[in-house]
């Protein structure tokens, strides 16, 4: 799996992973390779619209998160991240738990002050204004890519 760094990139919902992507730049983040088995079925669509997304590797930037924001234009990927909190939030947000081949595992909704379960499988977690998801038509079983 590549490595990832702070900084800035861009995401697909629905995407097949058909793309290959370079080696990671300054400021910048590549998809990991994903194994294409599978991939070649009739249920497989061509990836959405790019959305910006801001990446967290780093302790620092994990532990800030979307705190002290009054929004996020597009989404925040923690990552490695199994489970998040609202604790002084300013605004709810929908959460995505991805496991390690960025397939969603589960999407909830959560208002500030509270404490989301960890889940077992999440190897990273996707942040973004509530309803956001939704109108993406992020769901469970929903591959994303990154890069």
């Amino acid at each position: 799996m590549g490595r990832w760094r702070d900084g800035r990139s861009t995401l697909r919902i629905g995407g097949t992973g058909g793309g290959s992507a370079g080696p990671p730049g300054a400021g910048e983040a590549s998809l990991s390779e994903v194994p294409s088995a599978g991939q070649g079925s009739s249920r497989s669509r061509a990836p959405g619209p790019a959305i910006p997304v801001e990446i967290a590797t780093s302790y620092r930037a994990r532990t800030r998160g979307l705190l002290g924001r009054d929004g996020i234009e597009g989404a925040l990927l923690l990552t490695p991240a199994s489970g998040v909190h609202t604790f002084r939030m300013r605004f709810p947000i929908d959460v995505a738990y991805l496991d390690r081949r960025l397939r969603v595992i589960a999407v909830r909704t959560m208002k500030p002050g509270r404490l989301g379960l960890p889940r077992l499988r999440a190897r990273h977690v996707l942040e973004t204004e509530a309803g956001a998801m939704a109108r993406w038509g992020l769901r469970p079983g929903t591959e994303v890519e990154i890069g």
